[in-house]
């Protein structure tokens, strides 16, 4: 039983392609979505192993490890770890705009799934979930509108209402979500002022097709050039992507100086918080760096 709830919050610094495995379509690496929404998504189990595998350079104590996220396959001391990390949902999406570079895209059905997740784990969240129809949007940044008050996302247009409620959403997510860092100013910023709201239908279709898709090329060893057949497609979560994900913890069970479930998500919490994290693969690409937030939990 979990006894301490909270919610971890992941923002693309770079592409991250947290791979599906498996090739339905014309990407051959597709990133992992969700079955209902097809919404882009990372697997609890692959935070969970991404934070293990970085929990001692992250100025984690290495004697926690085992306690924590339980031993390793194969022990002859085997027990349930104390953490769990669920799968990862999609919060806001980076949409190229007319106006502003980029805007922060959501839905209702995103911030509701938010919404629920940031009241579950005890931390405060009071917004209104507005209702978009189709070909409409809701934003509060004017600047963001051509002269025809109609907002141009990539080769769509948008018939745009000015709600100072969204705002407020903006503002309460670029606090919980984004790095107090000075390094990160501007985006907070941005997010609390460029937040659009799309209806569930609209924003379905830019976070399916207006991903990352990388070309790639397999080298012949002998020649250095290009395998002939060895063209591939790599797909990856664009930067400035938002995520949240549950975070529990109960008492460790390793009966040696075991840690209360309070402790446990403490020493988490300071190791993640405000902290740079490398998940999924291409690693040595530089793919796969999010900023880790933790709200709630103590």
């Amino acid at each position: 039983m979990f006894e301490k709830k909270a919610a971890l919050f992941l923002y693309a610094v770079s592409p991250v392609h947290m791979g599906a495995g498996t090739a339905t379509g014309l990407i051959d690496n597709p990133i992992q979505r969700e079955r209902h929404t097809n919404h882009p998504s990372f697997a609890g189990s692959g935070i969970k192993g991404a934070v293990r595998h970085s929990f001692e350079s992250l100025g984690g104590d290495r004697a926690l490890i085992e306690r924590l996220f339980g031993p390793e396959s194969g022990s002859n001391h085997l027990h349930a770890g104390a953490v769990s990390f669920g799968d990862a949902q999609l919060v806001a999406f980076p949409v190229r705009s007319l106006k502003g570079g980029y805007v922060y895209a959501t839905s209702p059905q995103a911030l509701a799934r938010a919404r629920r997740l940031l009241q579950l784990t005890g931390t405060a969240c009071d917004w209104q979930v507005p209702d978009v129809e189709d070909g409409f949007c809701r934003l509060s940044n004017d600047k963001l509108l051509s002269k025809d008050n109609r907002l141009h996302l990539e080769a769509f247009e948008y018939e745009a209402s000015i709600d100072d409620g969204i705002a407020g959403i903006g503002s309460a997510l670029a606090e919980l979500a984004i790095s107090e860092g000075e390094q990160y100013a501007f985006f907070r910023n941005k997010l609390a002022s460029d937040l659009v709201v799309l209806s569930d239908t609209d924003f379905g279709y830019f976070v399916e097709n207006a991903t990352l898709v990388e070309p790639h090329v397999r080298i012949n060893e002998e020649t250095g050039t290009a395998d002939s057949g060895g063209l591939f497609y790599t797909e990856n979560l664009p930067p400035e992507s938002l995520l949240i994900a549950p975070l529990m913890a109960s008492q460790t069970r390793s009966g040696k100086e075991d840690l209360s479930a309070d402790d446990a998500m403490l020493k988490l919490k300071n190791v993640l918080d405000n902290r740079l994290l490398q998940i999924g693969g291409d690693a040595t690409t530089g793919r796969g760096l999010v900023m880790a937030r933790v709200q709630g939990g103590i």
